[in-house]
């Protein structure tokens, strides 16, 4: 039986997914892969699209229903946060009377942005597809943006900088690292403890032969140099990507209660483990 499996080209998750992806996880399934903005991964999941799928934790309310977390082959970690980006390296440090560009309206990212900026929100939220949000700031066309992944090494190339990193942000209020994207296997159809294990083999693999990794990470990755995508990998695949563990549990739960708190997102439907 072949699974369906939705990821980003984004550089972790080709590291991550190599090995599965091609039939290199011993008694894995076949996978029928599709490559997507998370923005589209989150929508899509609603739907119940996907067998495997990698999604923003912020999704999760809605969608634990139907998917069961994984504890490995995500994103989480430190340092590795969401960016507020502006022009004006002198620009007031909020969003009040802003146009802000975002990812996507249920992405890790935009929750964070609300709960950081919950007594300054912006005029305007725009969502945008996430290689169109720096352009877009470069050029005027939006005030702010709010950028992700490879974004934090690559955001000075556009002229812009940094206005708040809501991942320190994060991490100095609460101690804990901050969760981004998740890994979840549709409820009914995969077995959650074995698509543990076969997502798990294939970081394991990774890790043991990095270079085999390389042809399939930068063909999915074409905009970006070899070394920012080394170092897009080096941030983003992390300990918490073989296993969550206590503290990625508690991080995830932190950020989701604190969400539900602020009536920004529905309580979880059903516990994380």
């Amino acid at each position: 039986m072949t699974l369906s499996l939705a990821i980003s080209p984004c550089p972790n998750d080709t590291f991550v997914f190599h090995a599965l992806v091609h039939g290199l996880v011993p008694d894995a399934p076949p996978m029928d892969v599709t490559y997507a903005d998370v923005d589209v991964t989150n929508t899509s999941a609603a739907k119940g699209k996907y067998d495997l799928v990698k999604v923003s934790y912020a999704a999760l309310p809605w969608l634990l229903d139907k998917y069961a977390l994984l504890p490995c082959g995500g994103a989480l970690g430190r340092g590795c946060g969401p960016l507020v980006v502006v022009r004006d390296p002198e620009a007031t440090p909020n969003l009040a009377g802003r146009t802000v560009a975002v990812p996507g309206d249920r992405t890790t990212a935009y929750l964070l942005m609300r709960l950081w900026a919950a007594d300054t929100p912006p005029a305007k939220v725009k969502i945008v597809p996430f290689h169109e949000i720096m352009p877009g700031v470069a050029a005027g066309k939006y005030d702010a943006g709010l950028v992700i992944h490879e974004a934090r090494f690559t955001y000075s190339k556009h002229g812009l900088h940094a206005l708040a990193d809501l991942g320190e942000w994060w991490e100095r209020d609460t101690g804990l690292p901050i969760p981004l994207g998740a890994i979840l296997a549709r409820r009914g159809t995969v077995d959650p403890d074995q698509a543990a294990e076969w997502v798990r083999a294939s970081v394991h693999a990774a890790w043991n032969d990095p270079e085999a990794t390389q042809e399939y990470v930068l063909a999915h990755a074409q905009e970006l140099e070899p070394a920012v995508a080394s170092q897009h990998i080096a941030l983003y695949v992390n300990d918490f990507t073989a296993n969550l563990g206590d503290e990625g549990y508690a991080a995830v739960e932190a950020l989701l209660n604190r969400a539900a708190a602020a009536g920004l997102t529905p309580p979880l439907p059903t516990p994380l483990r």
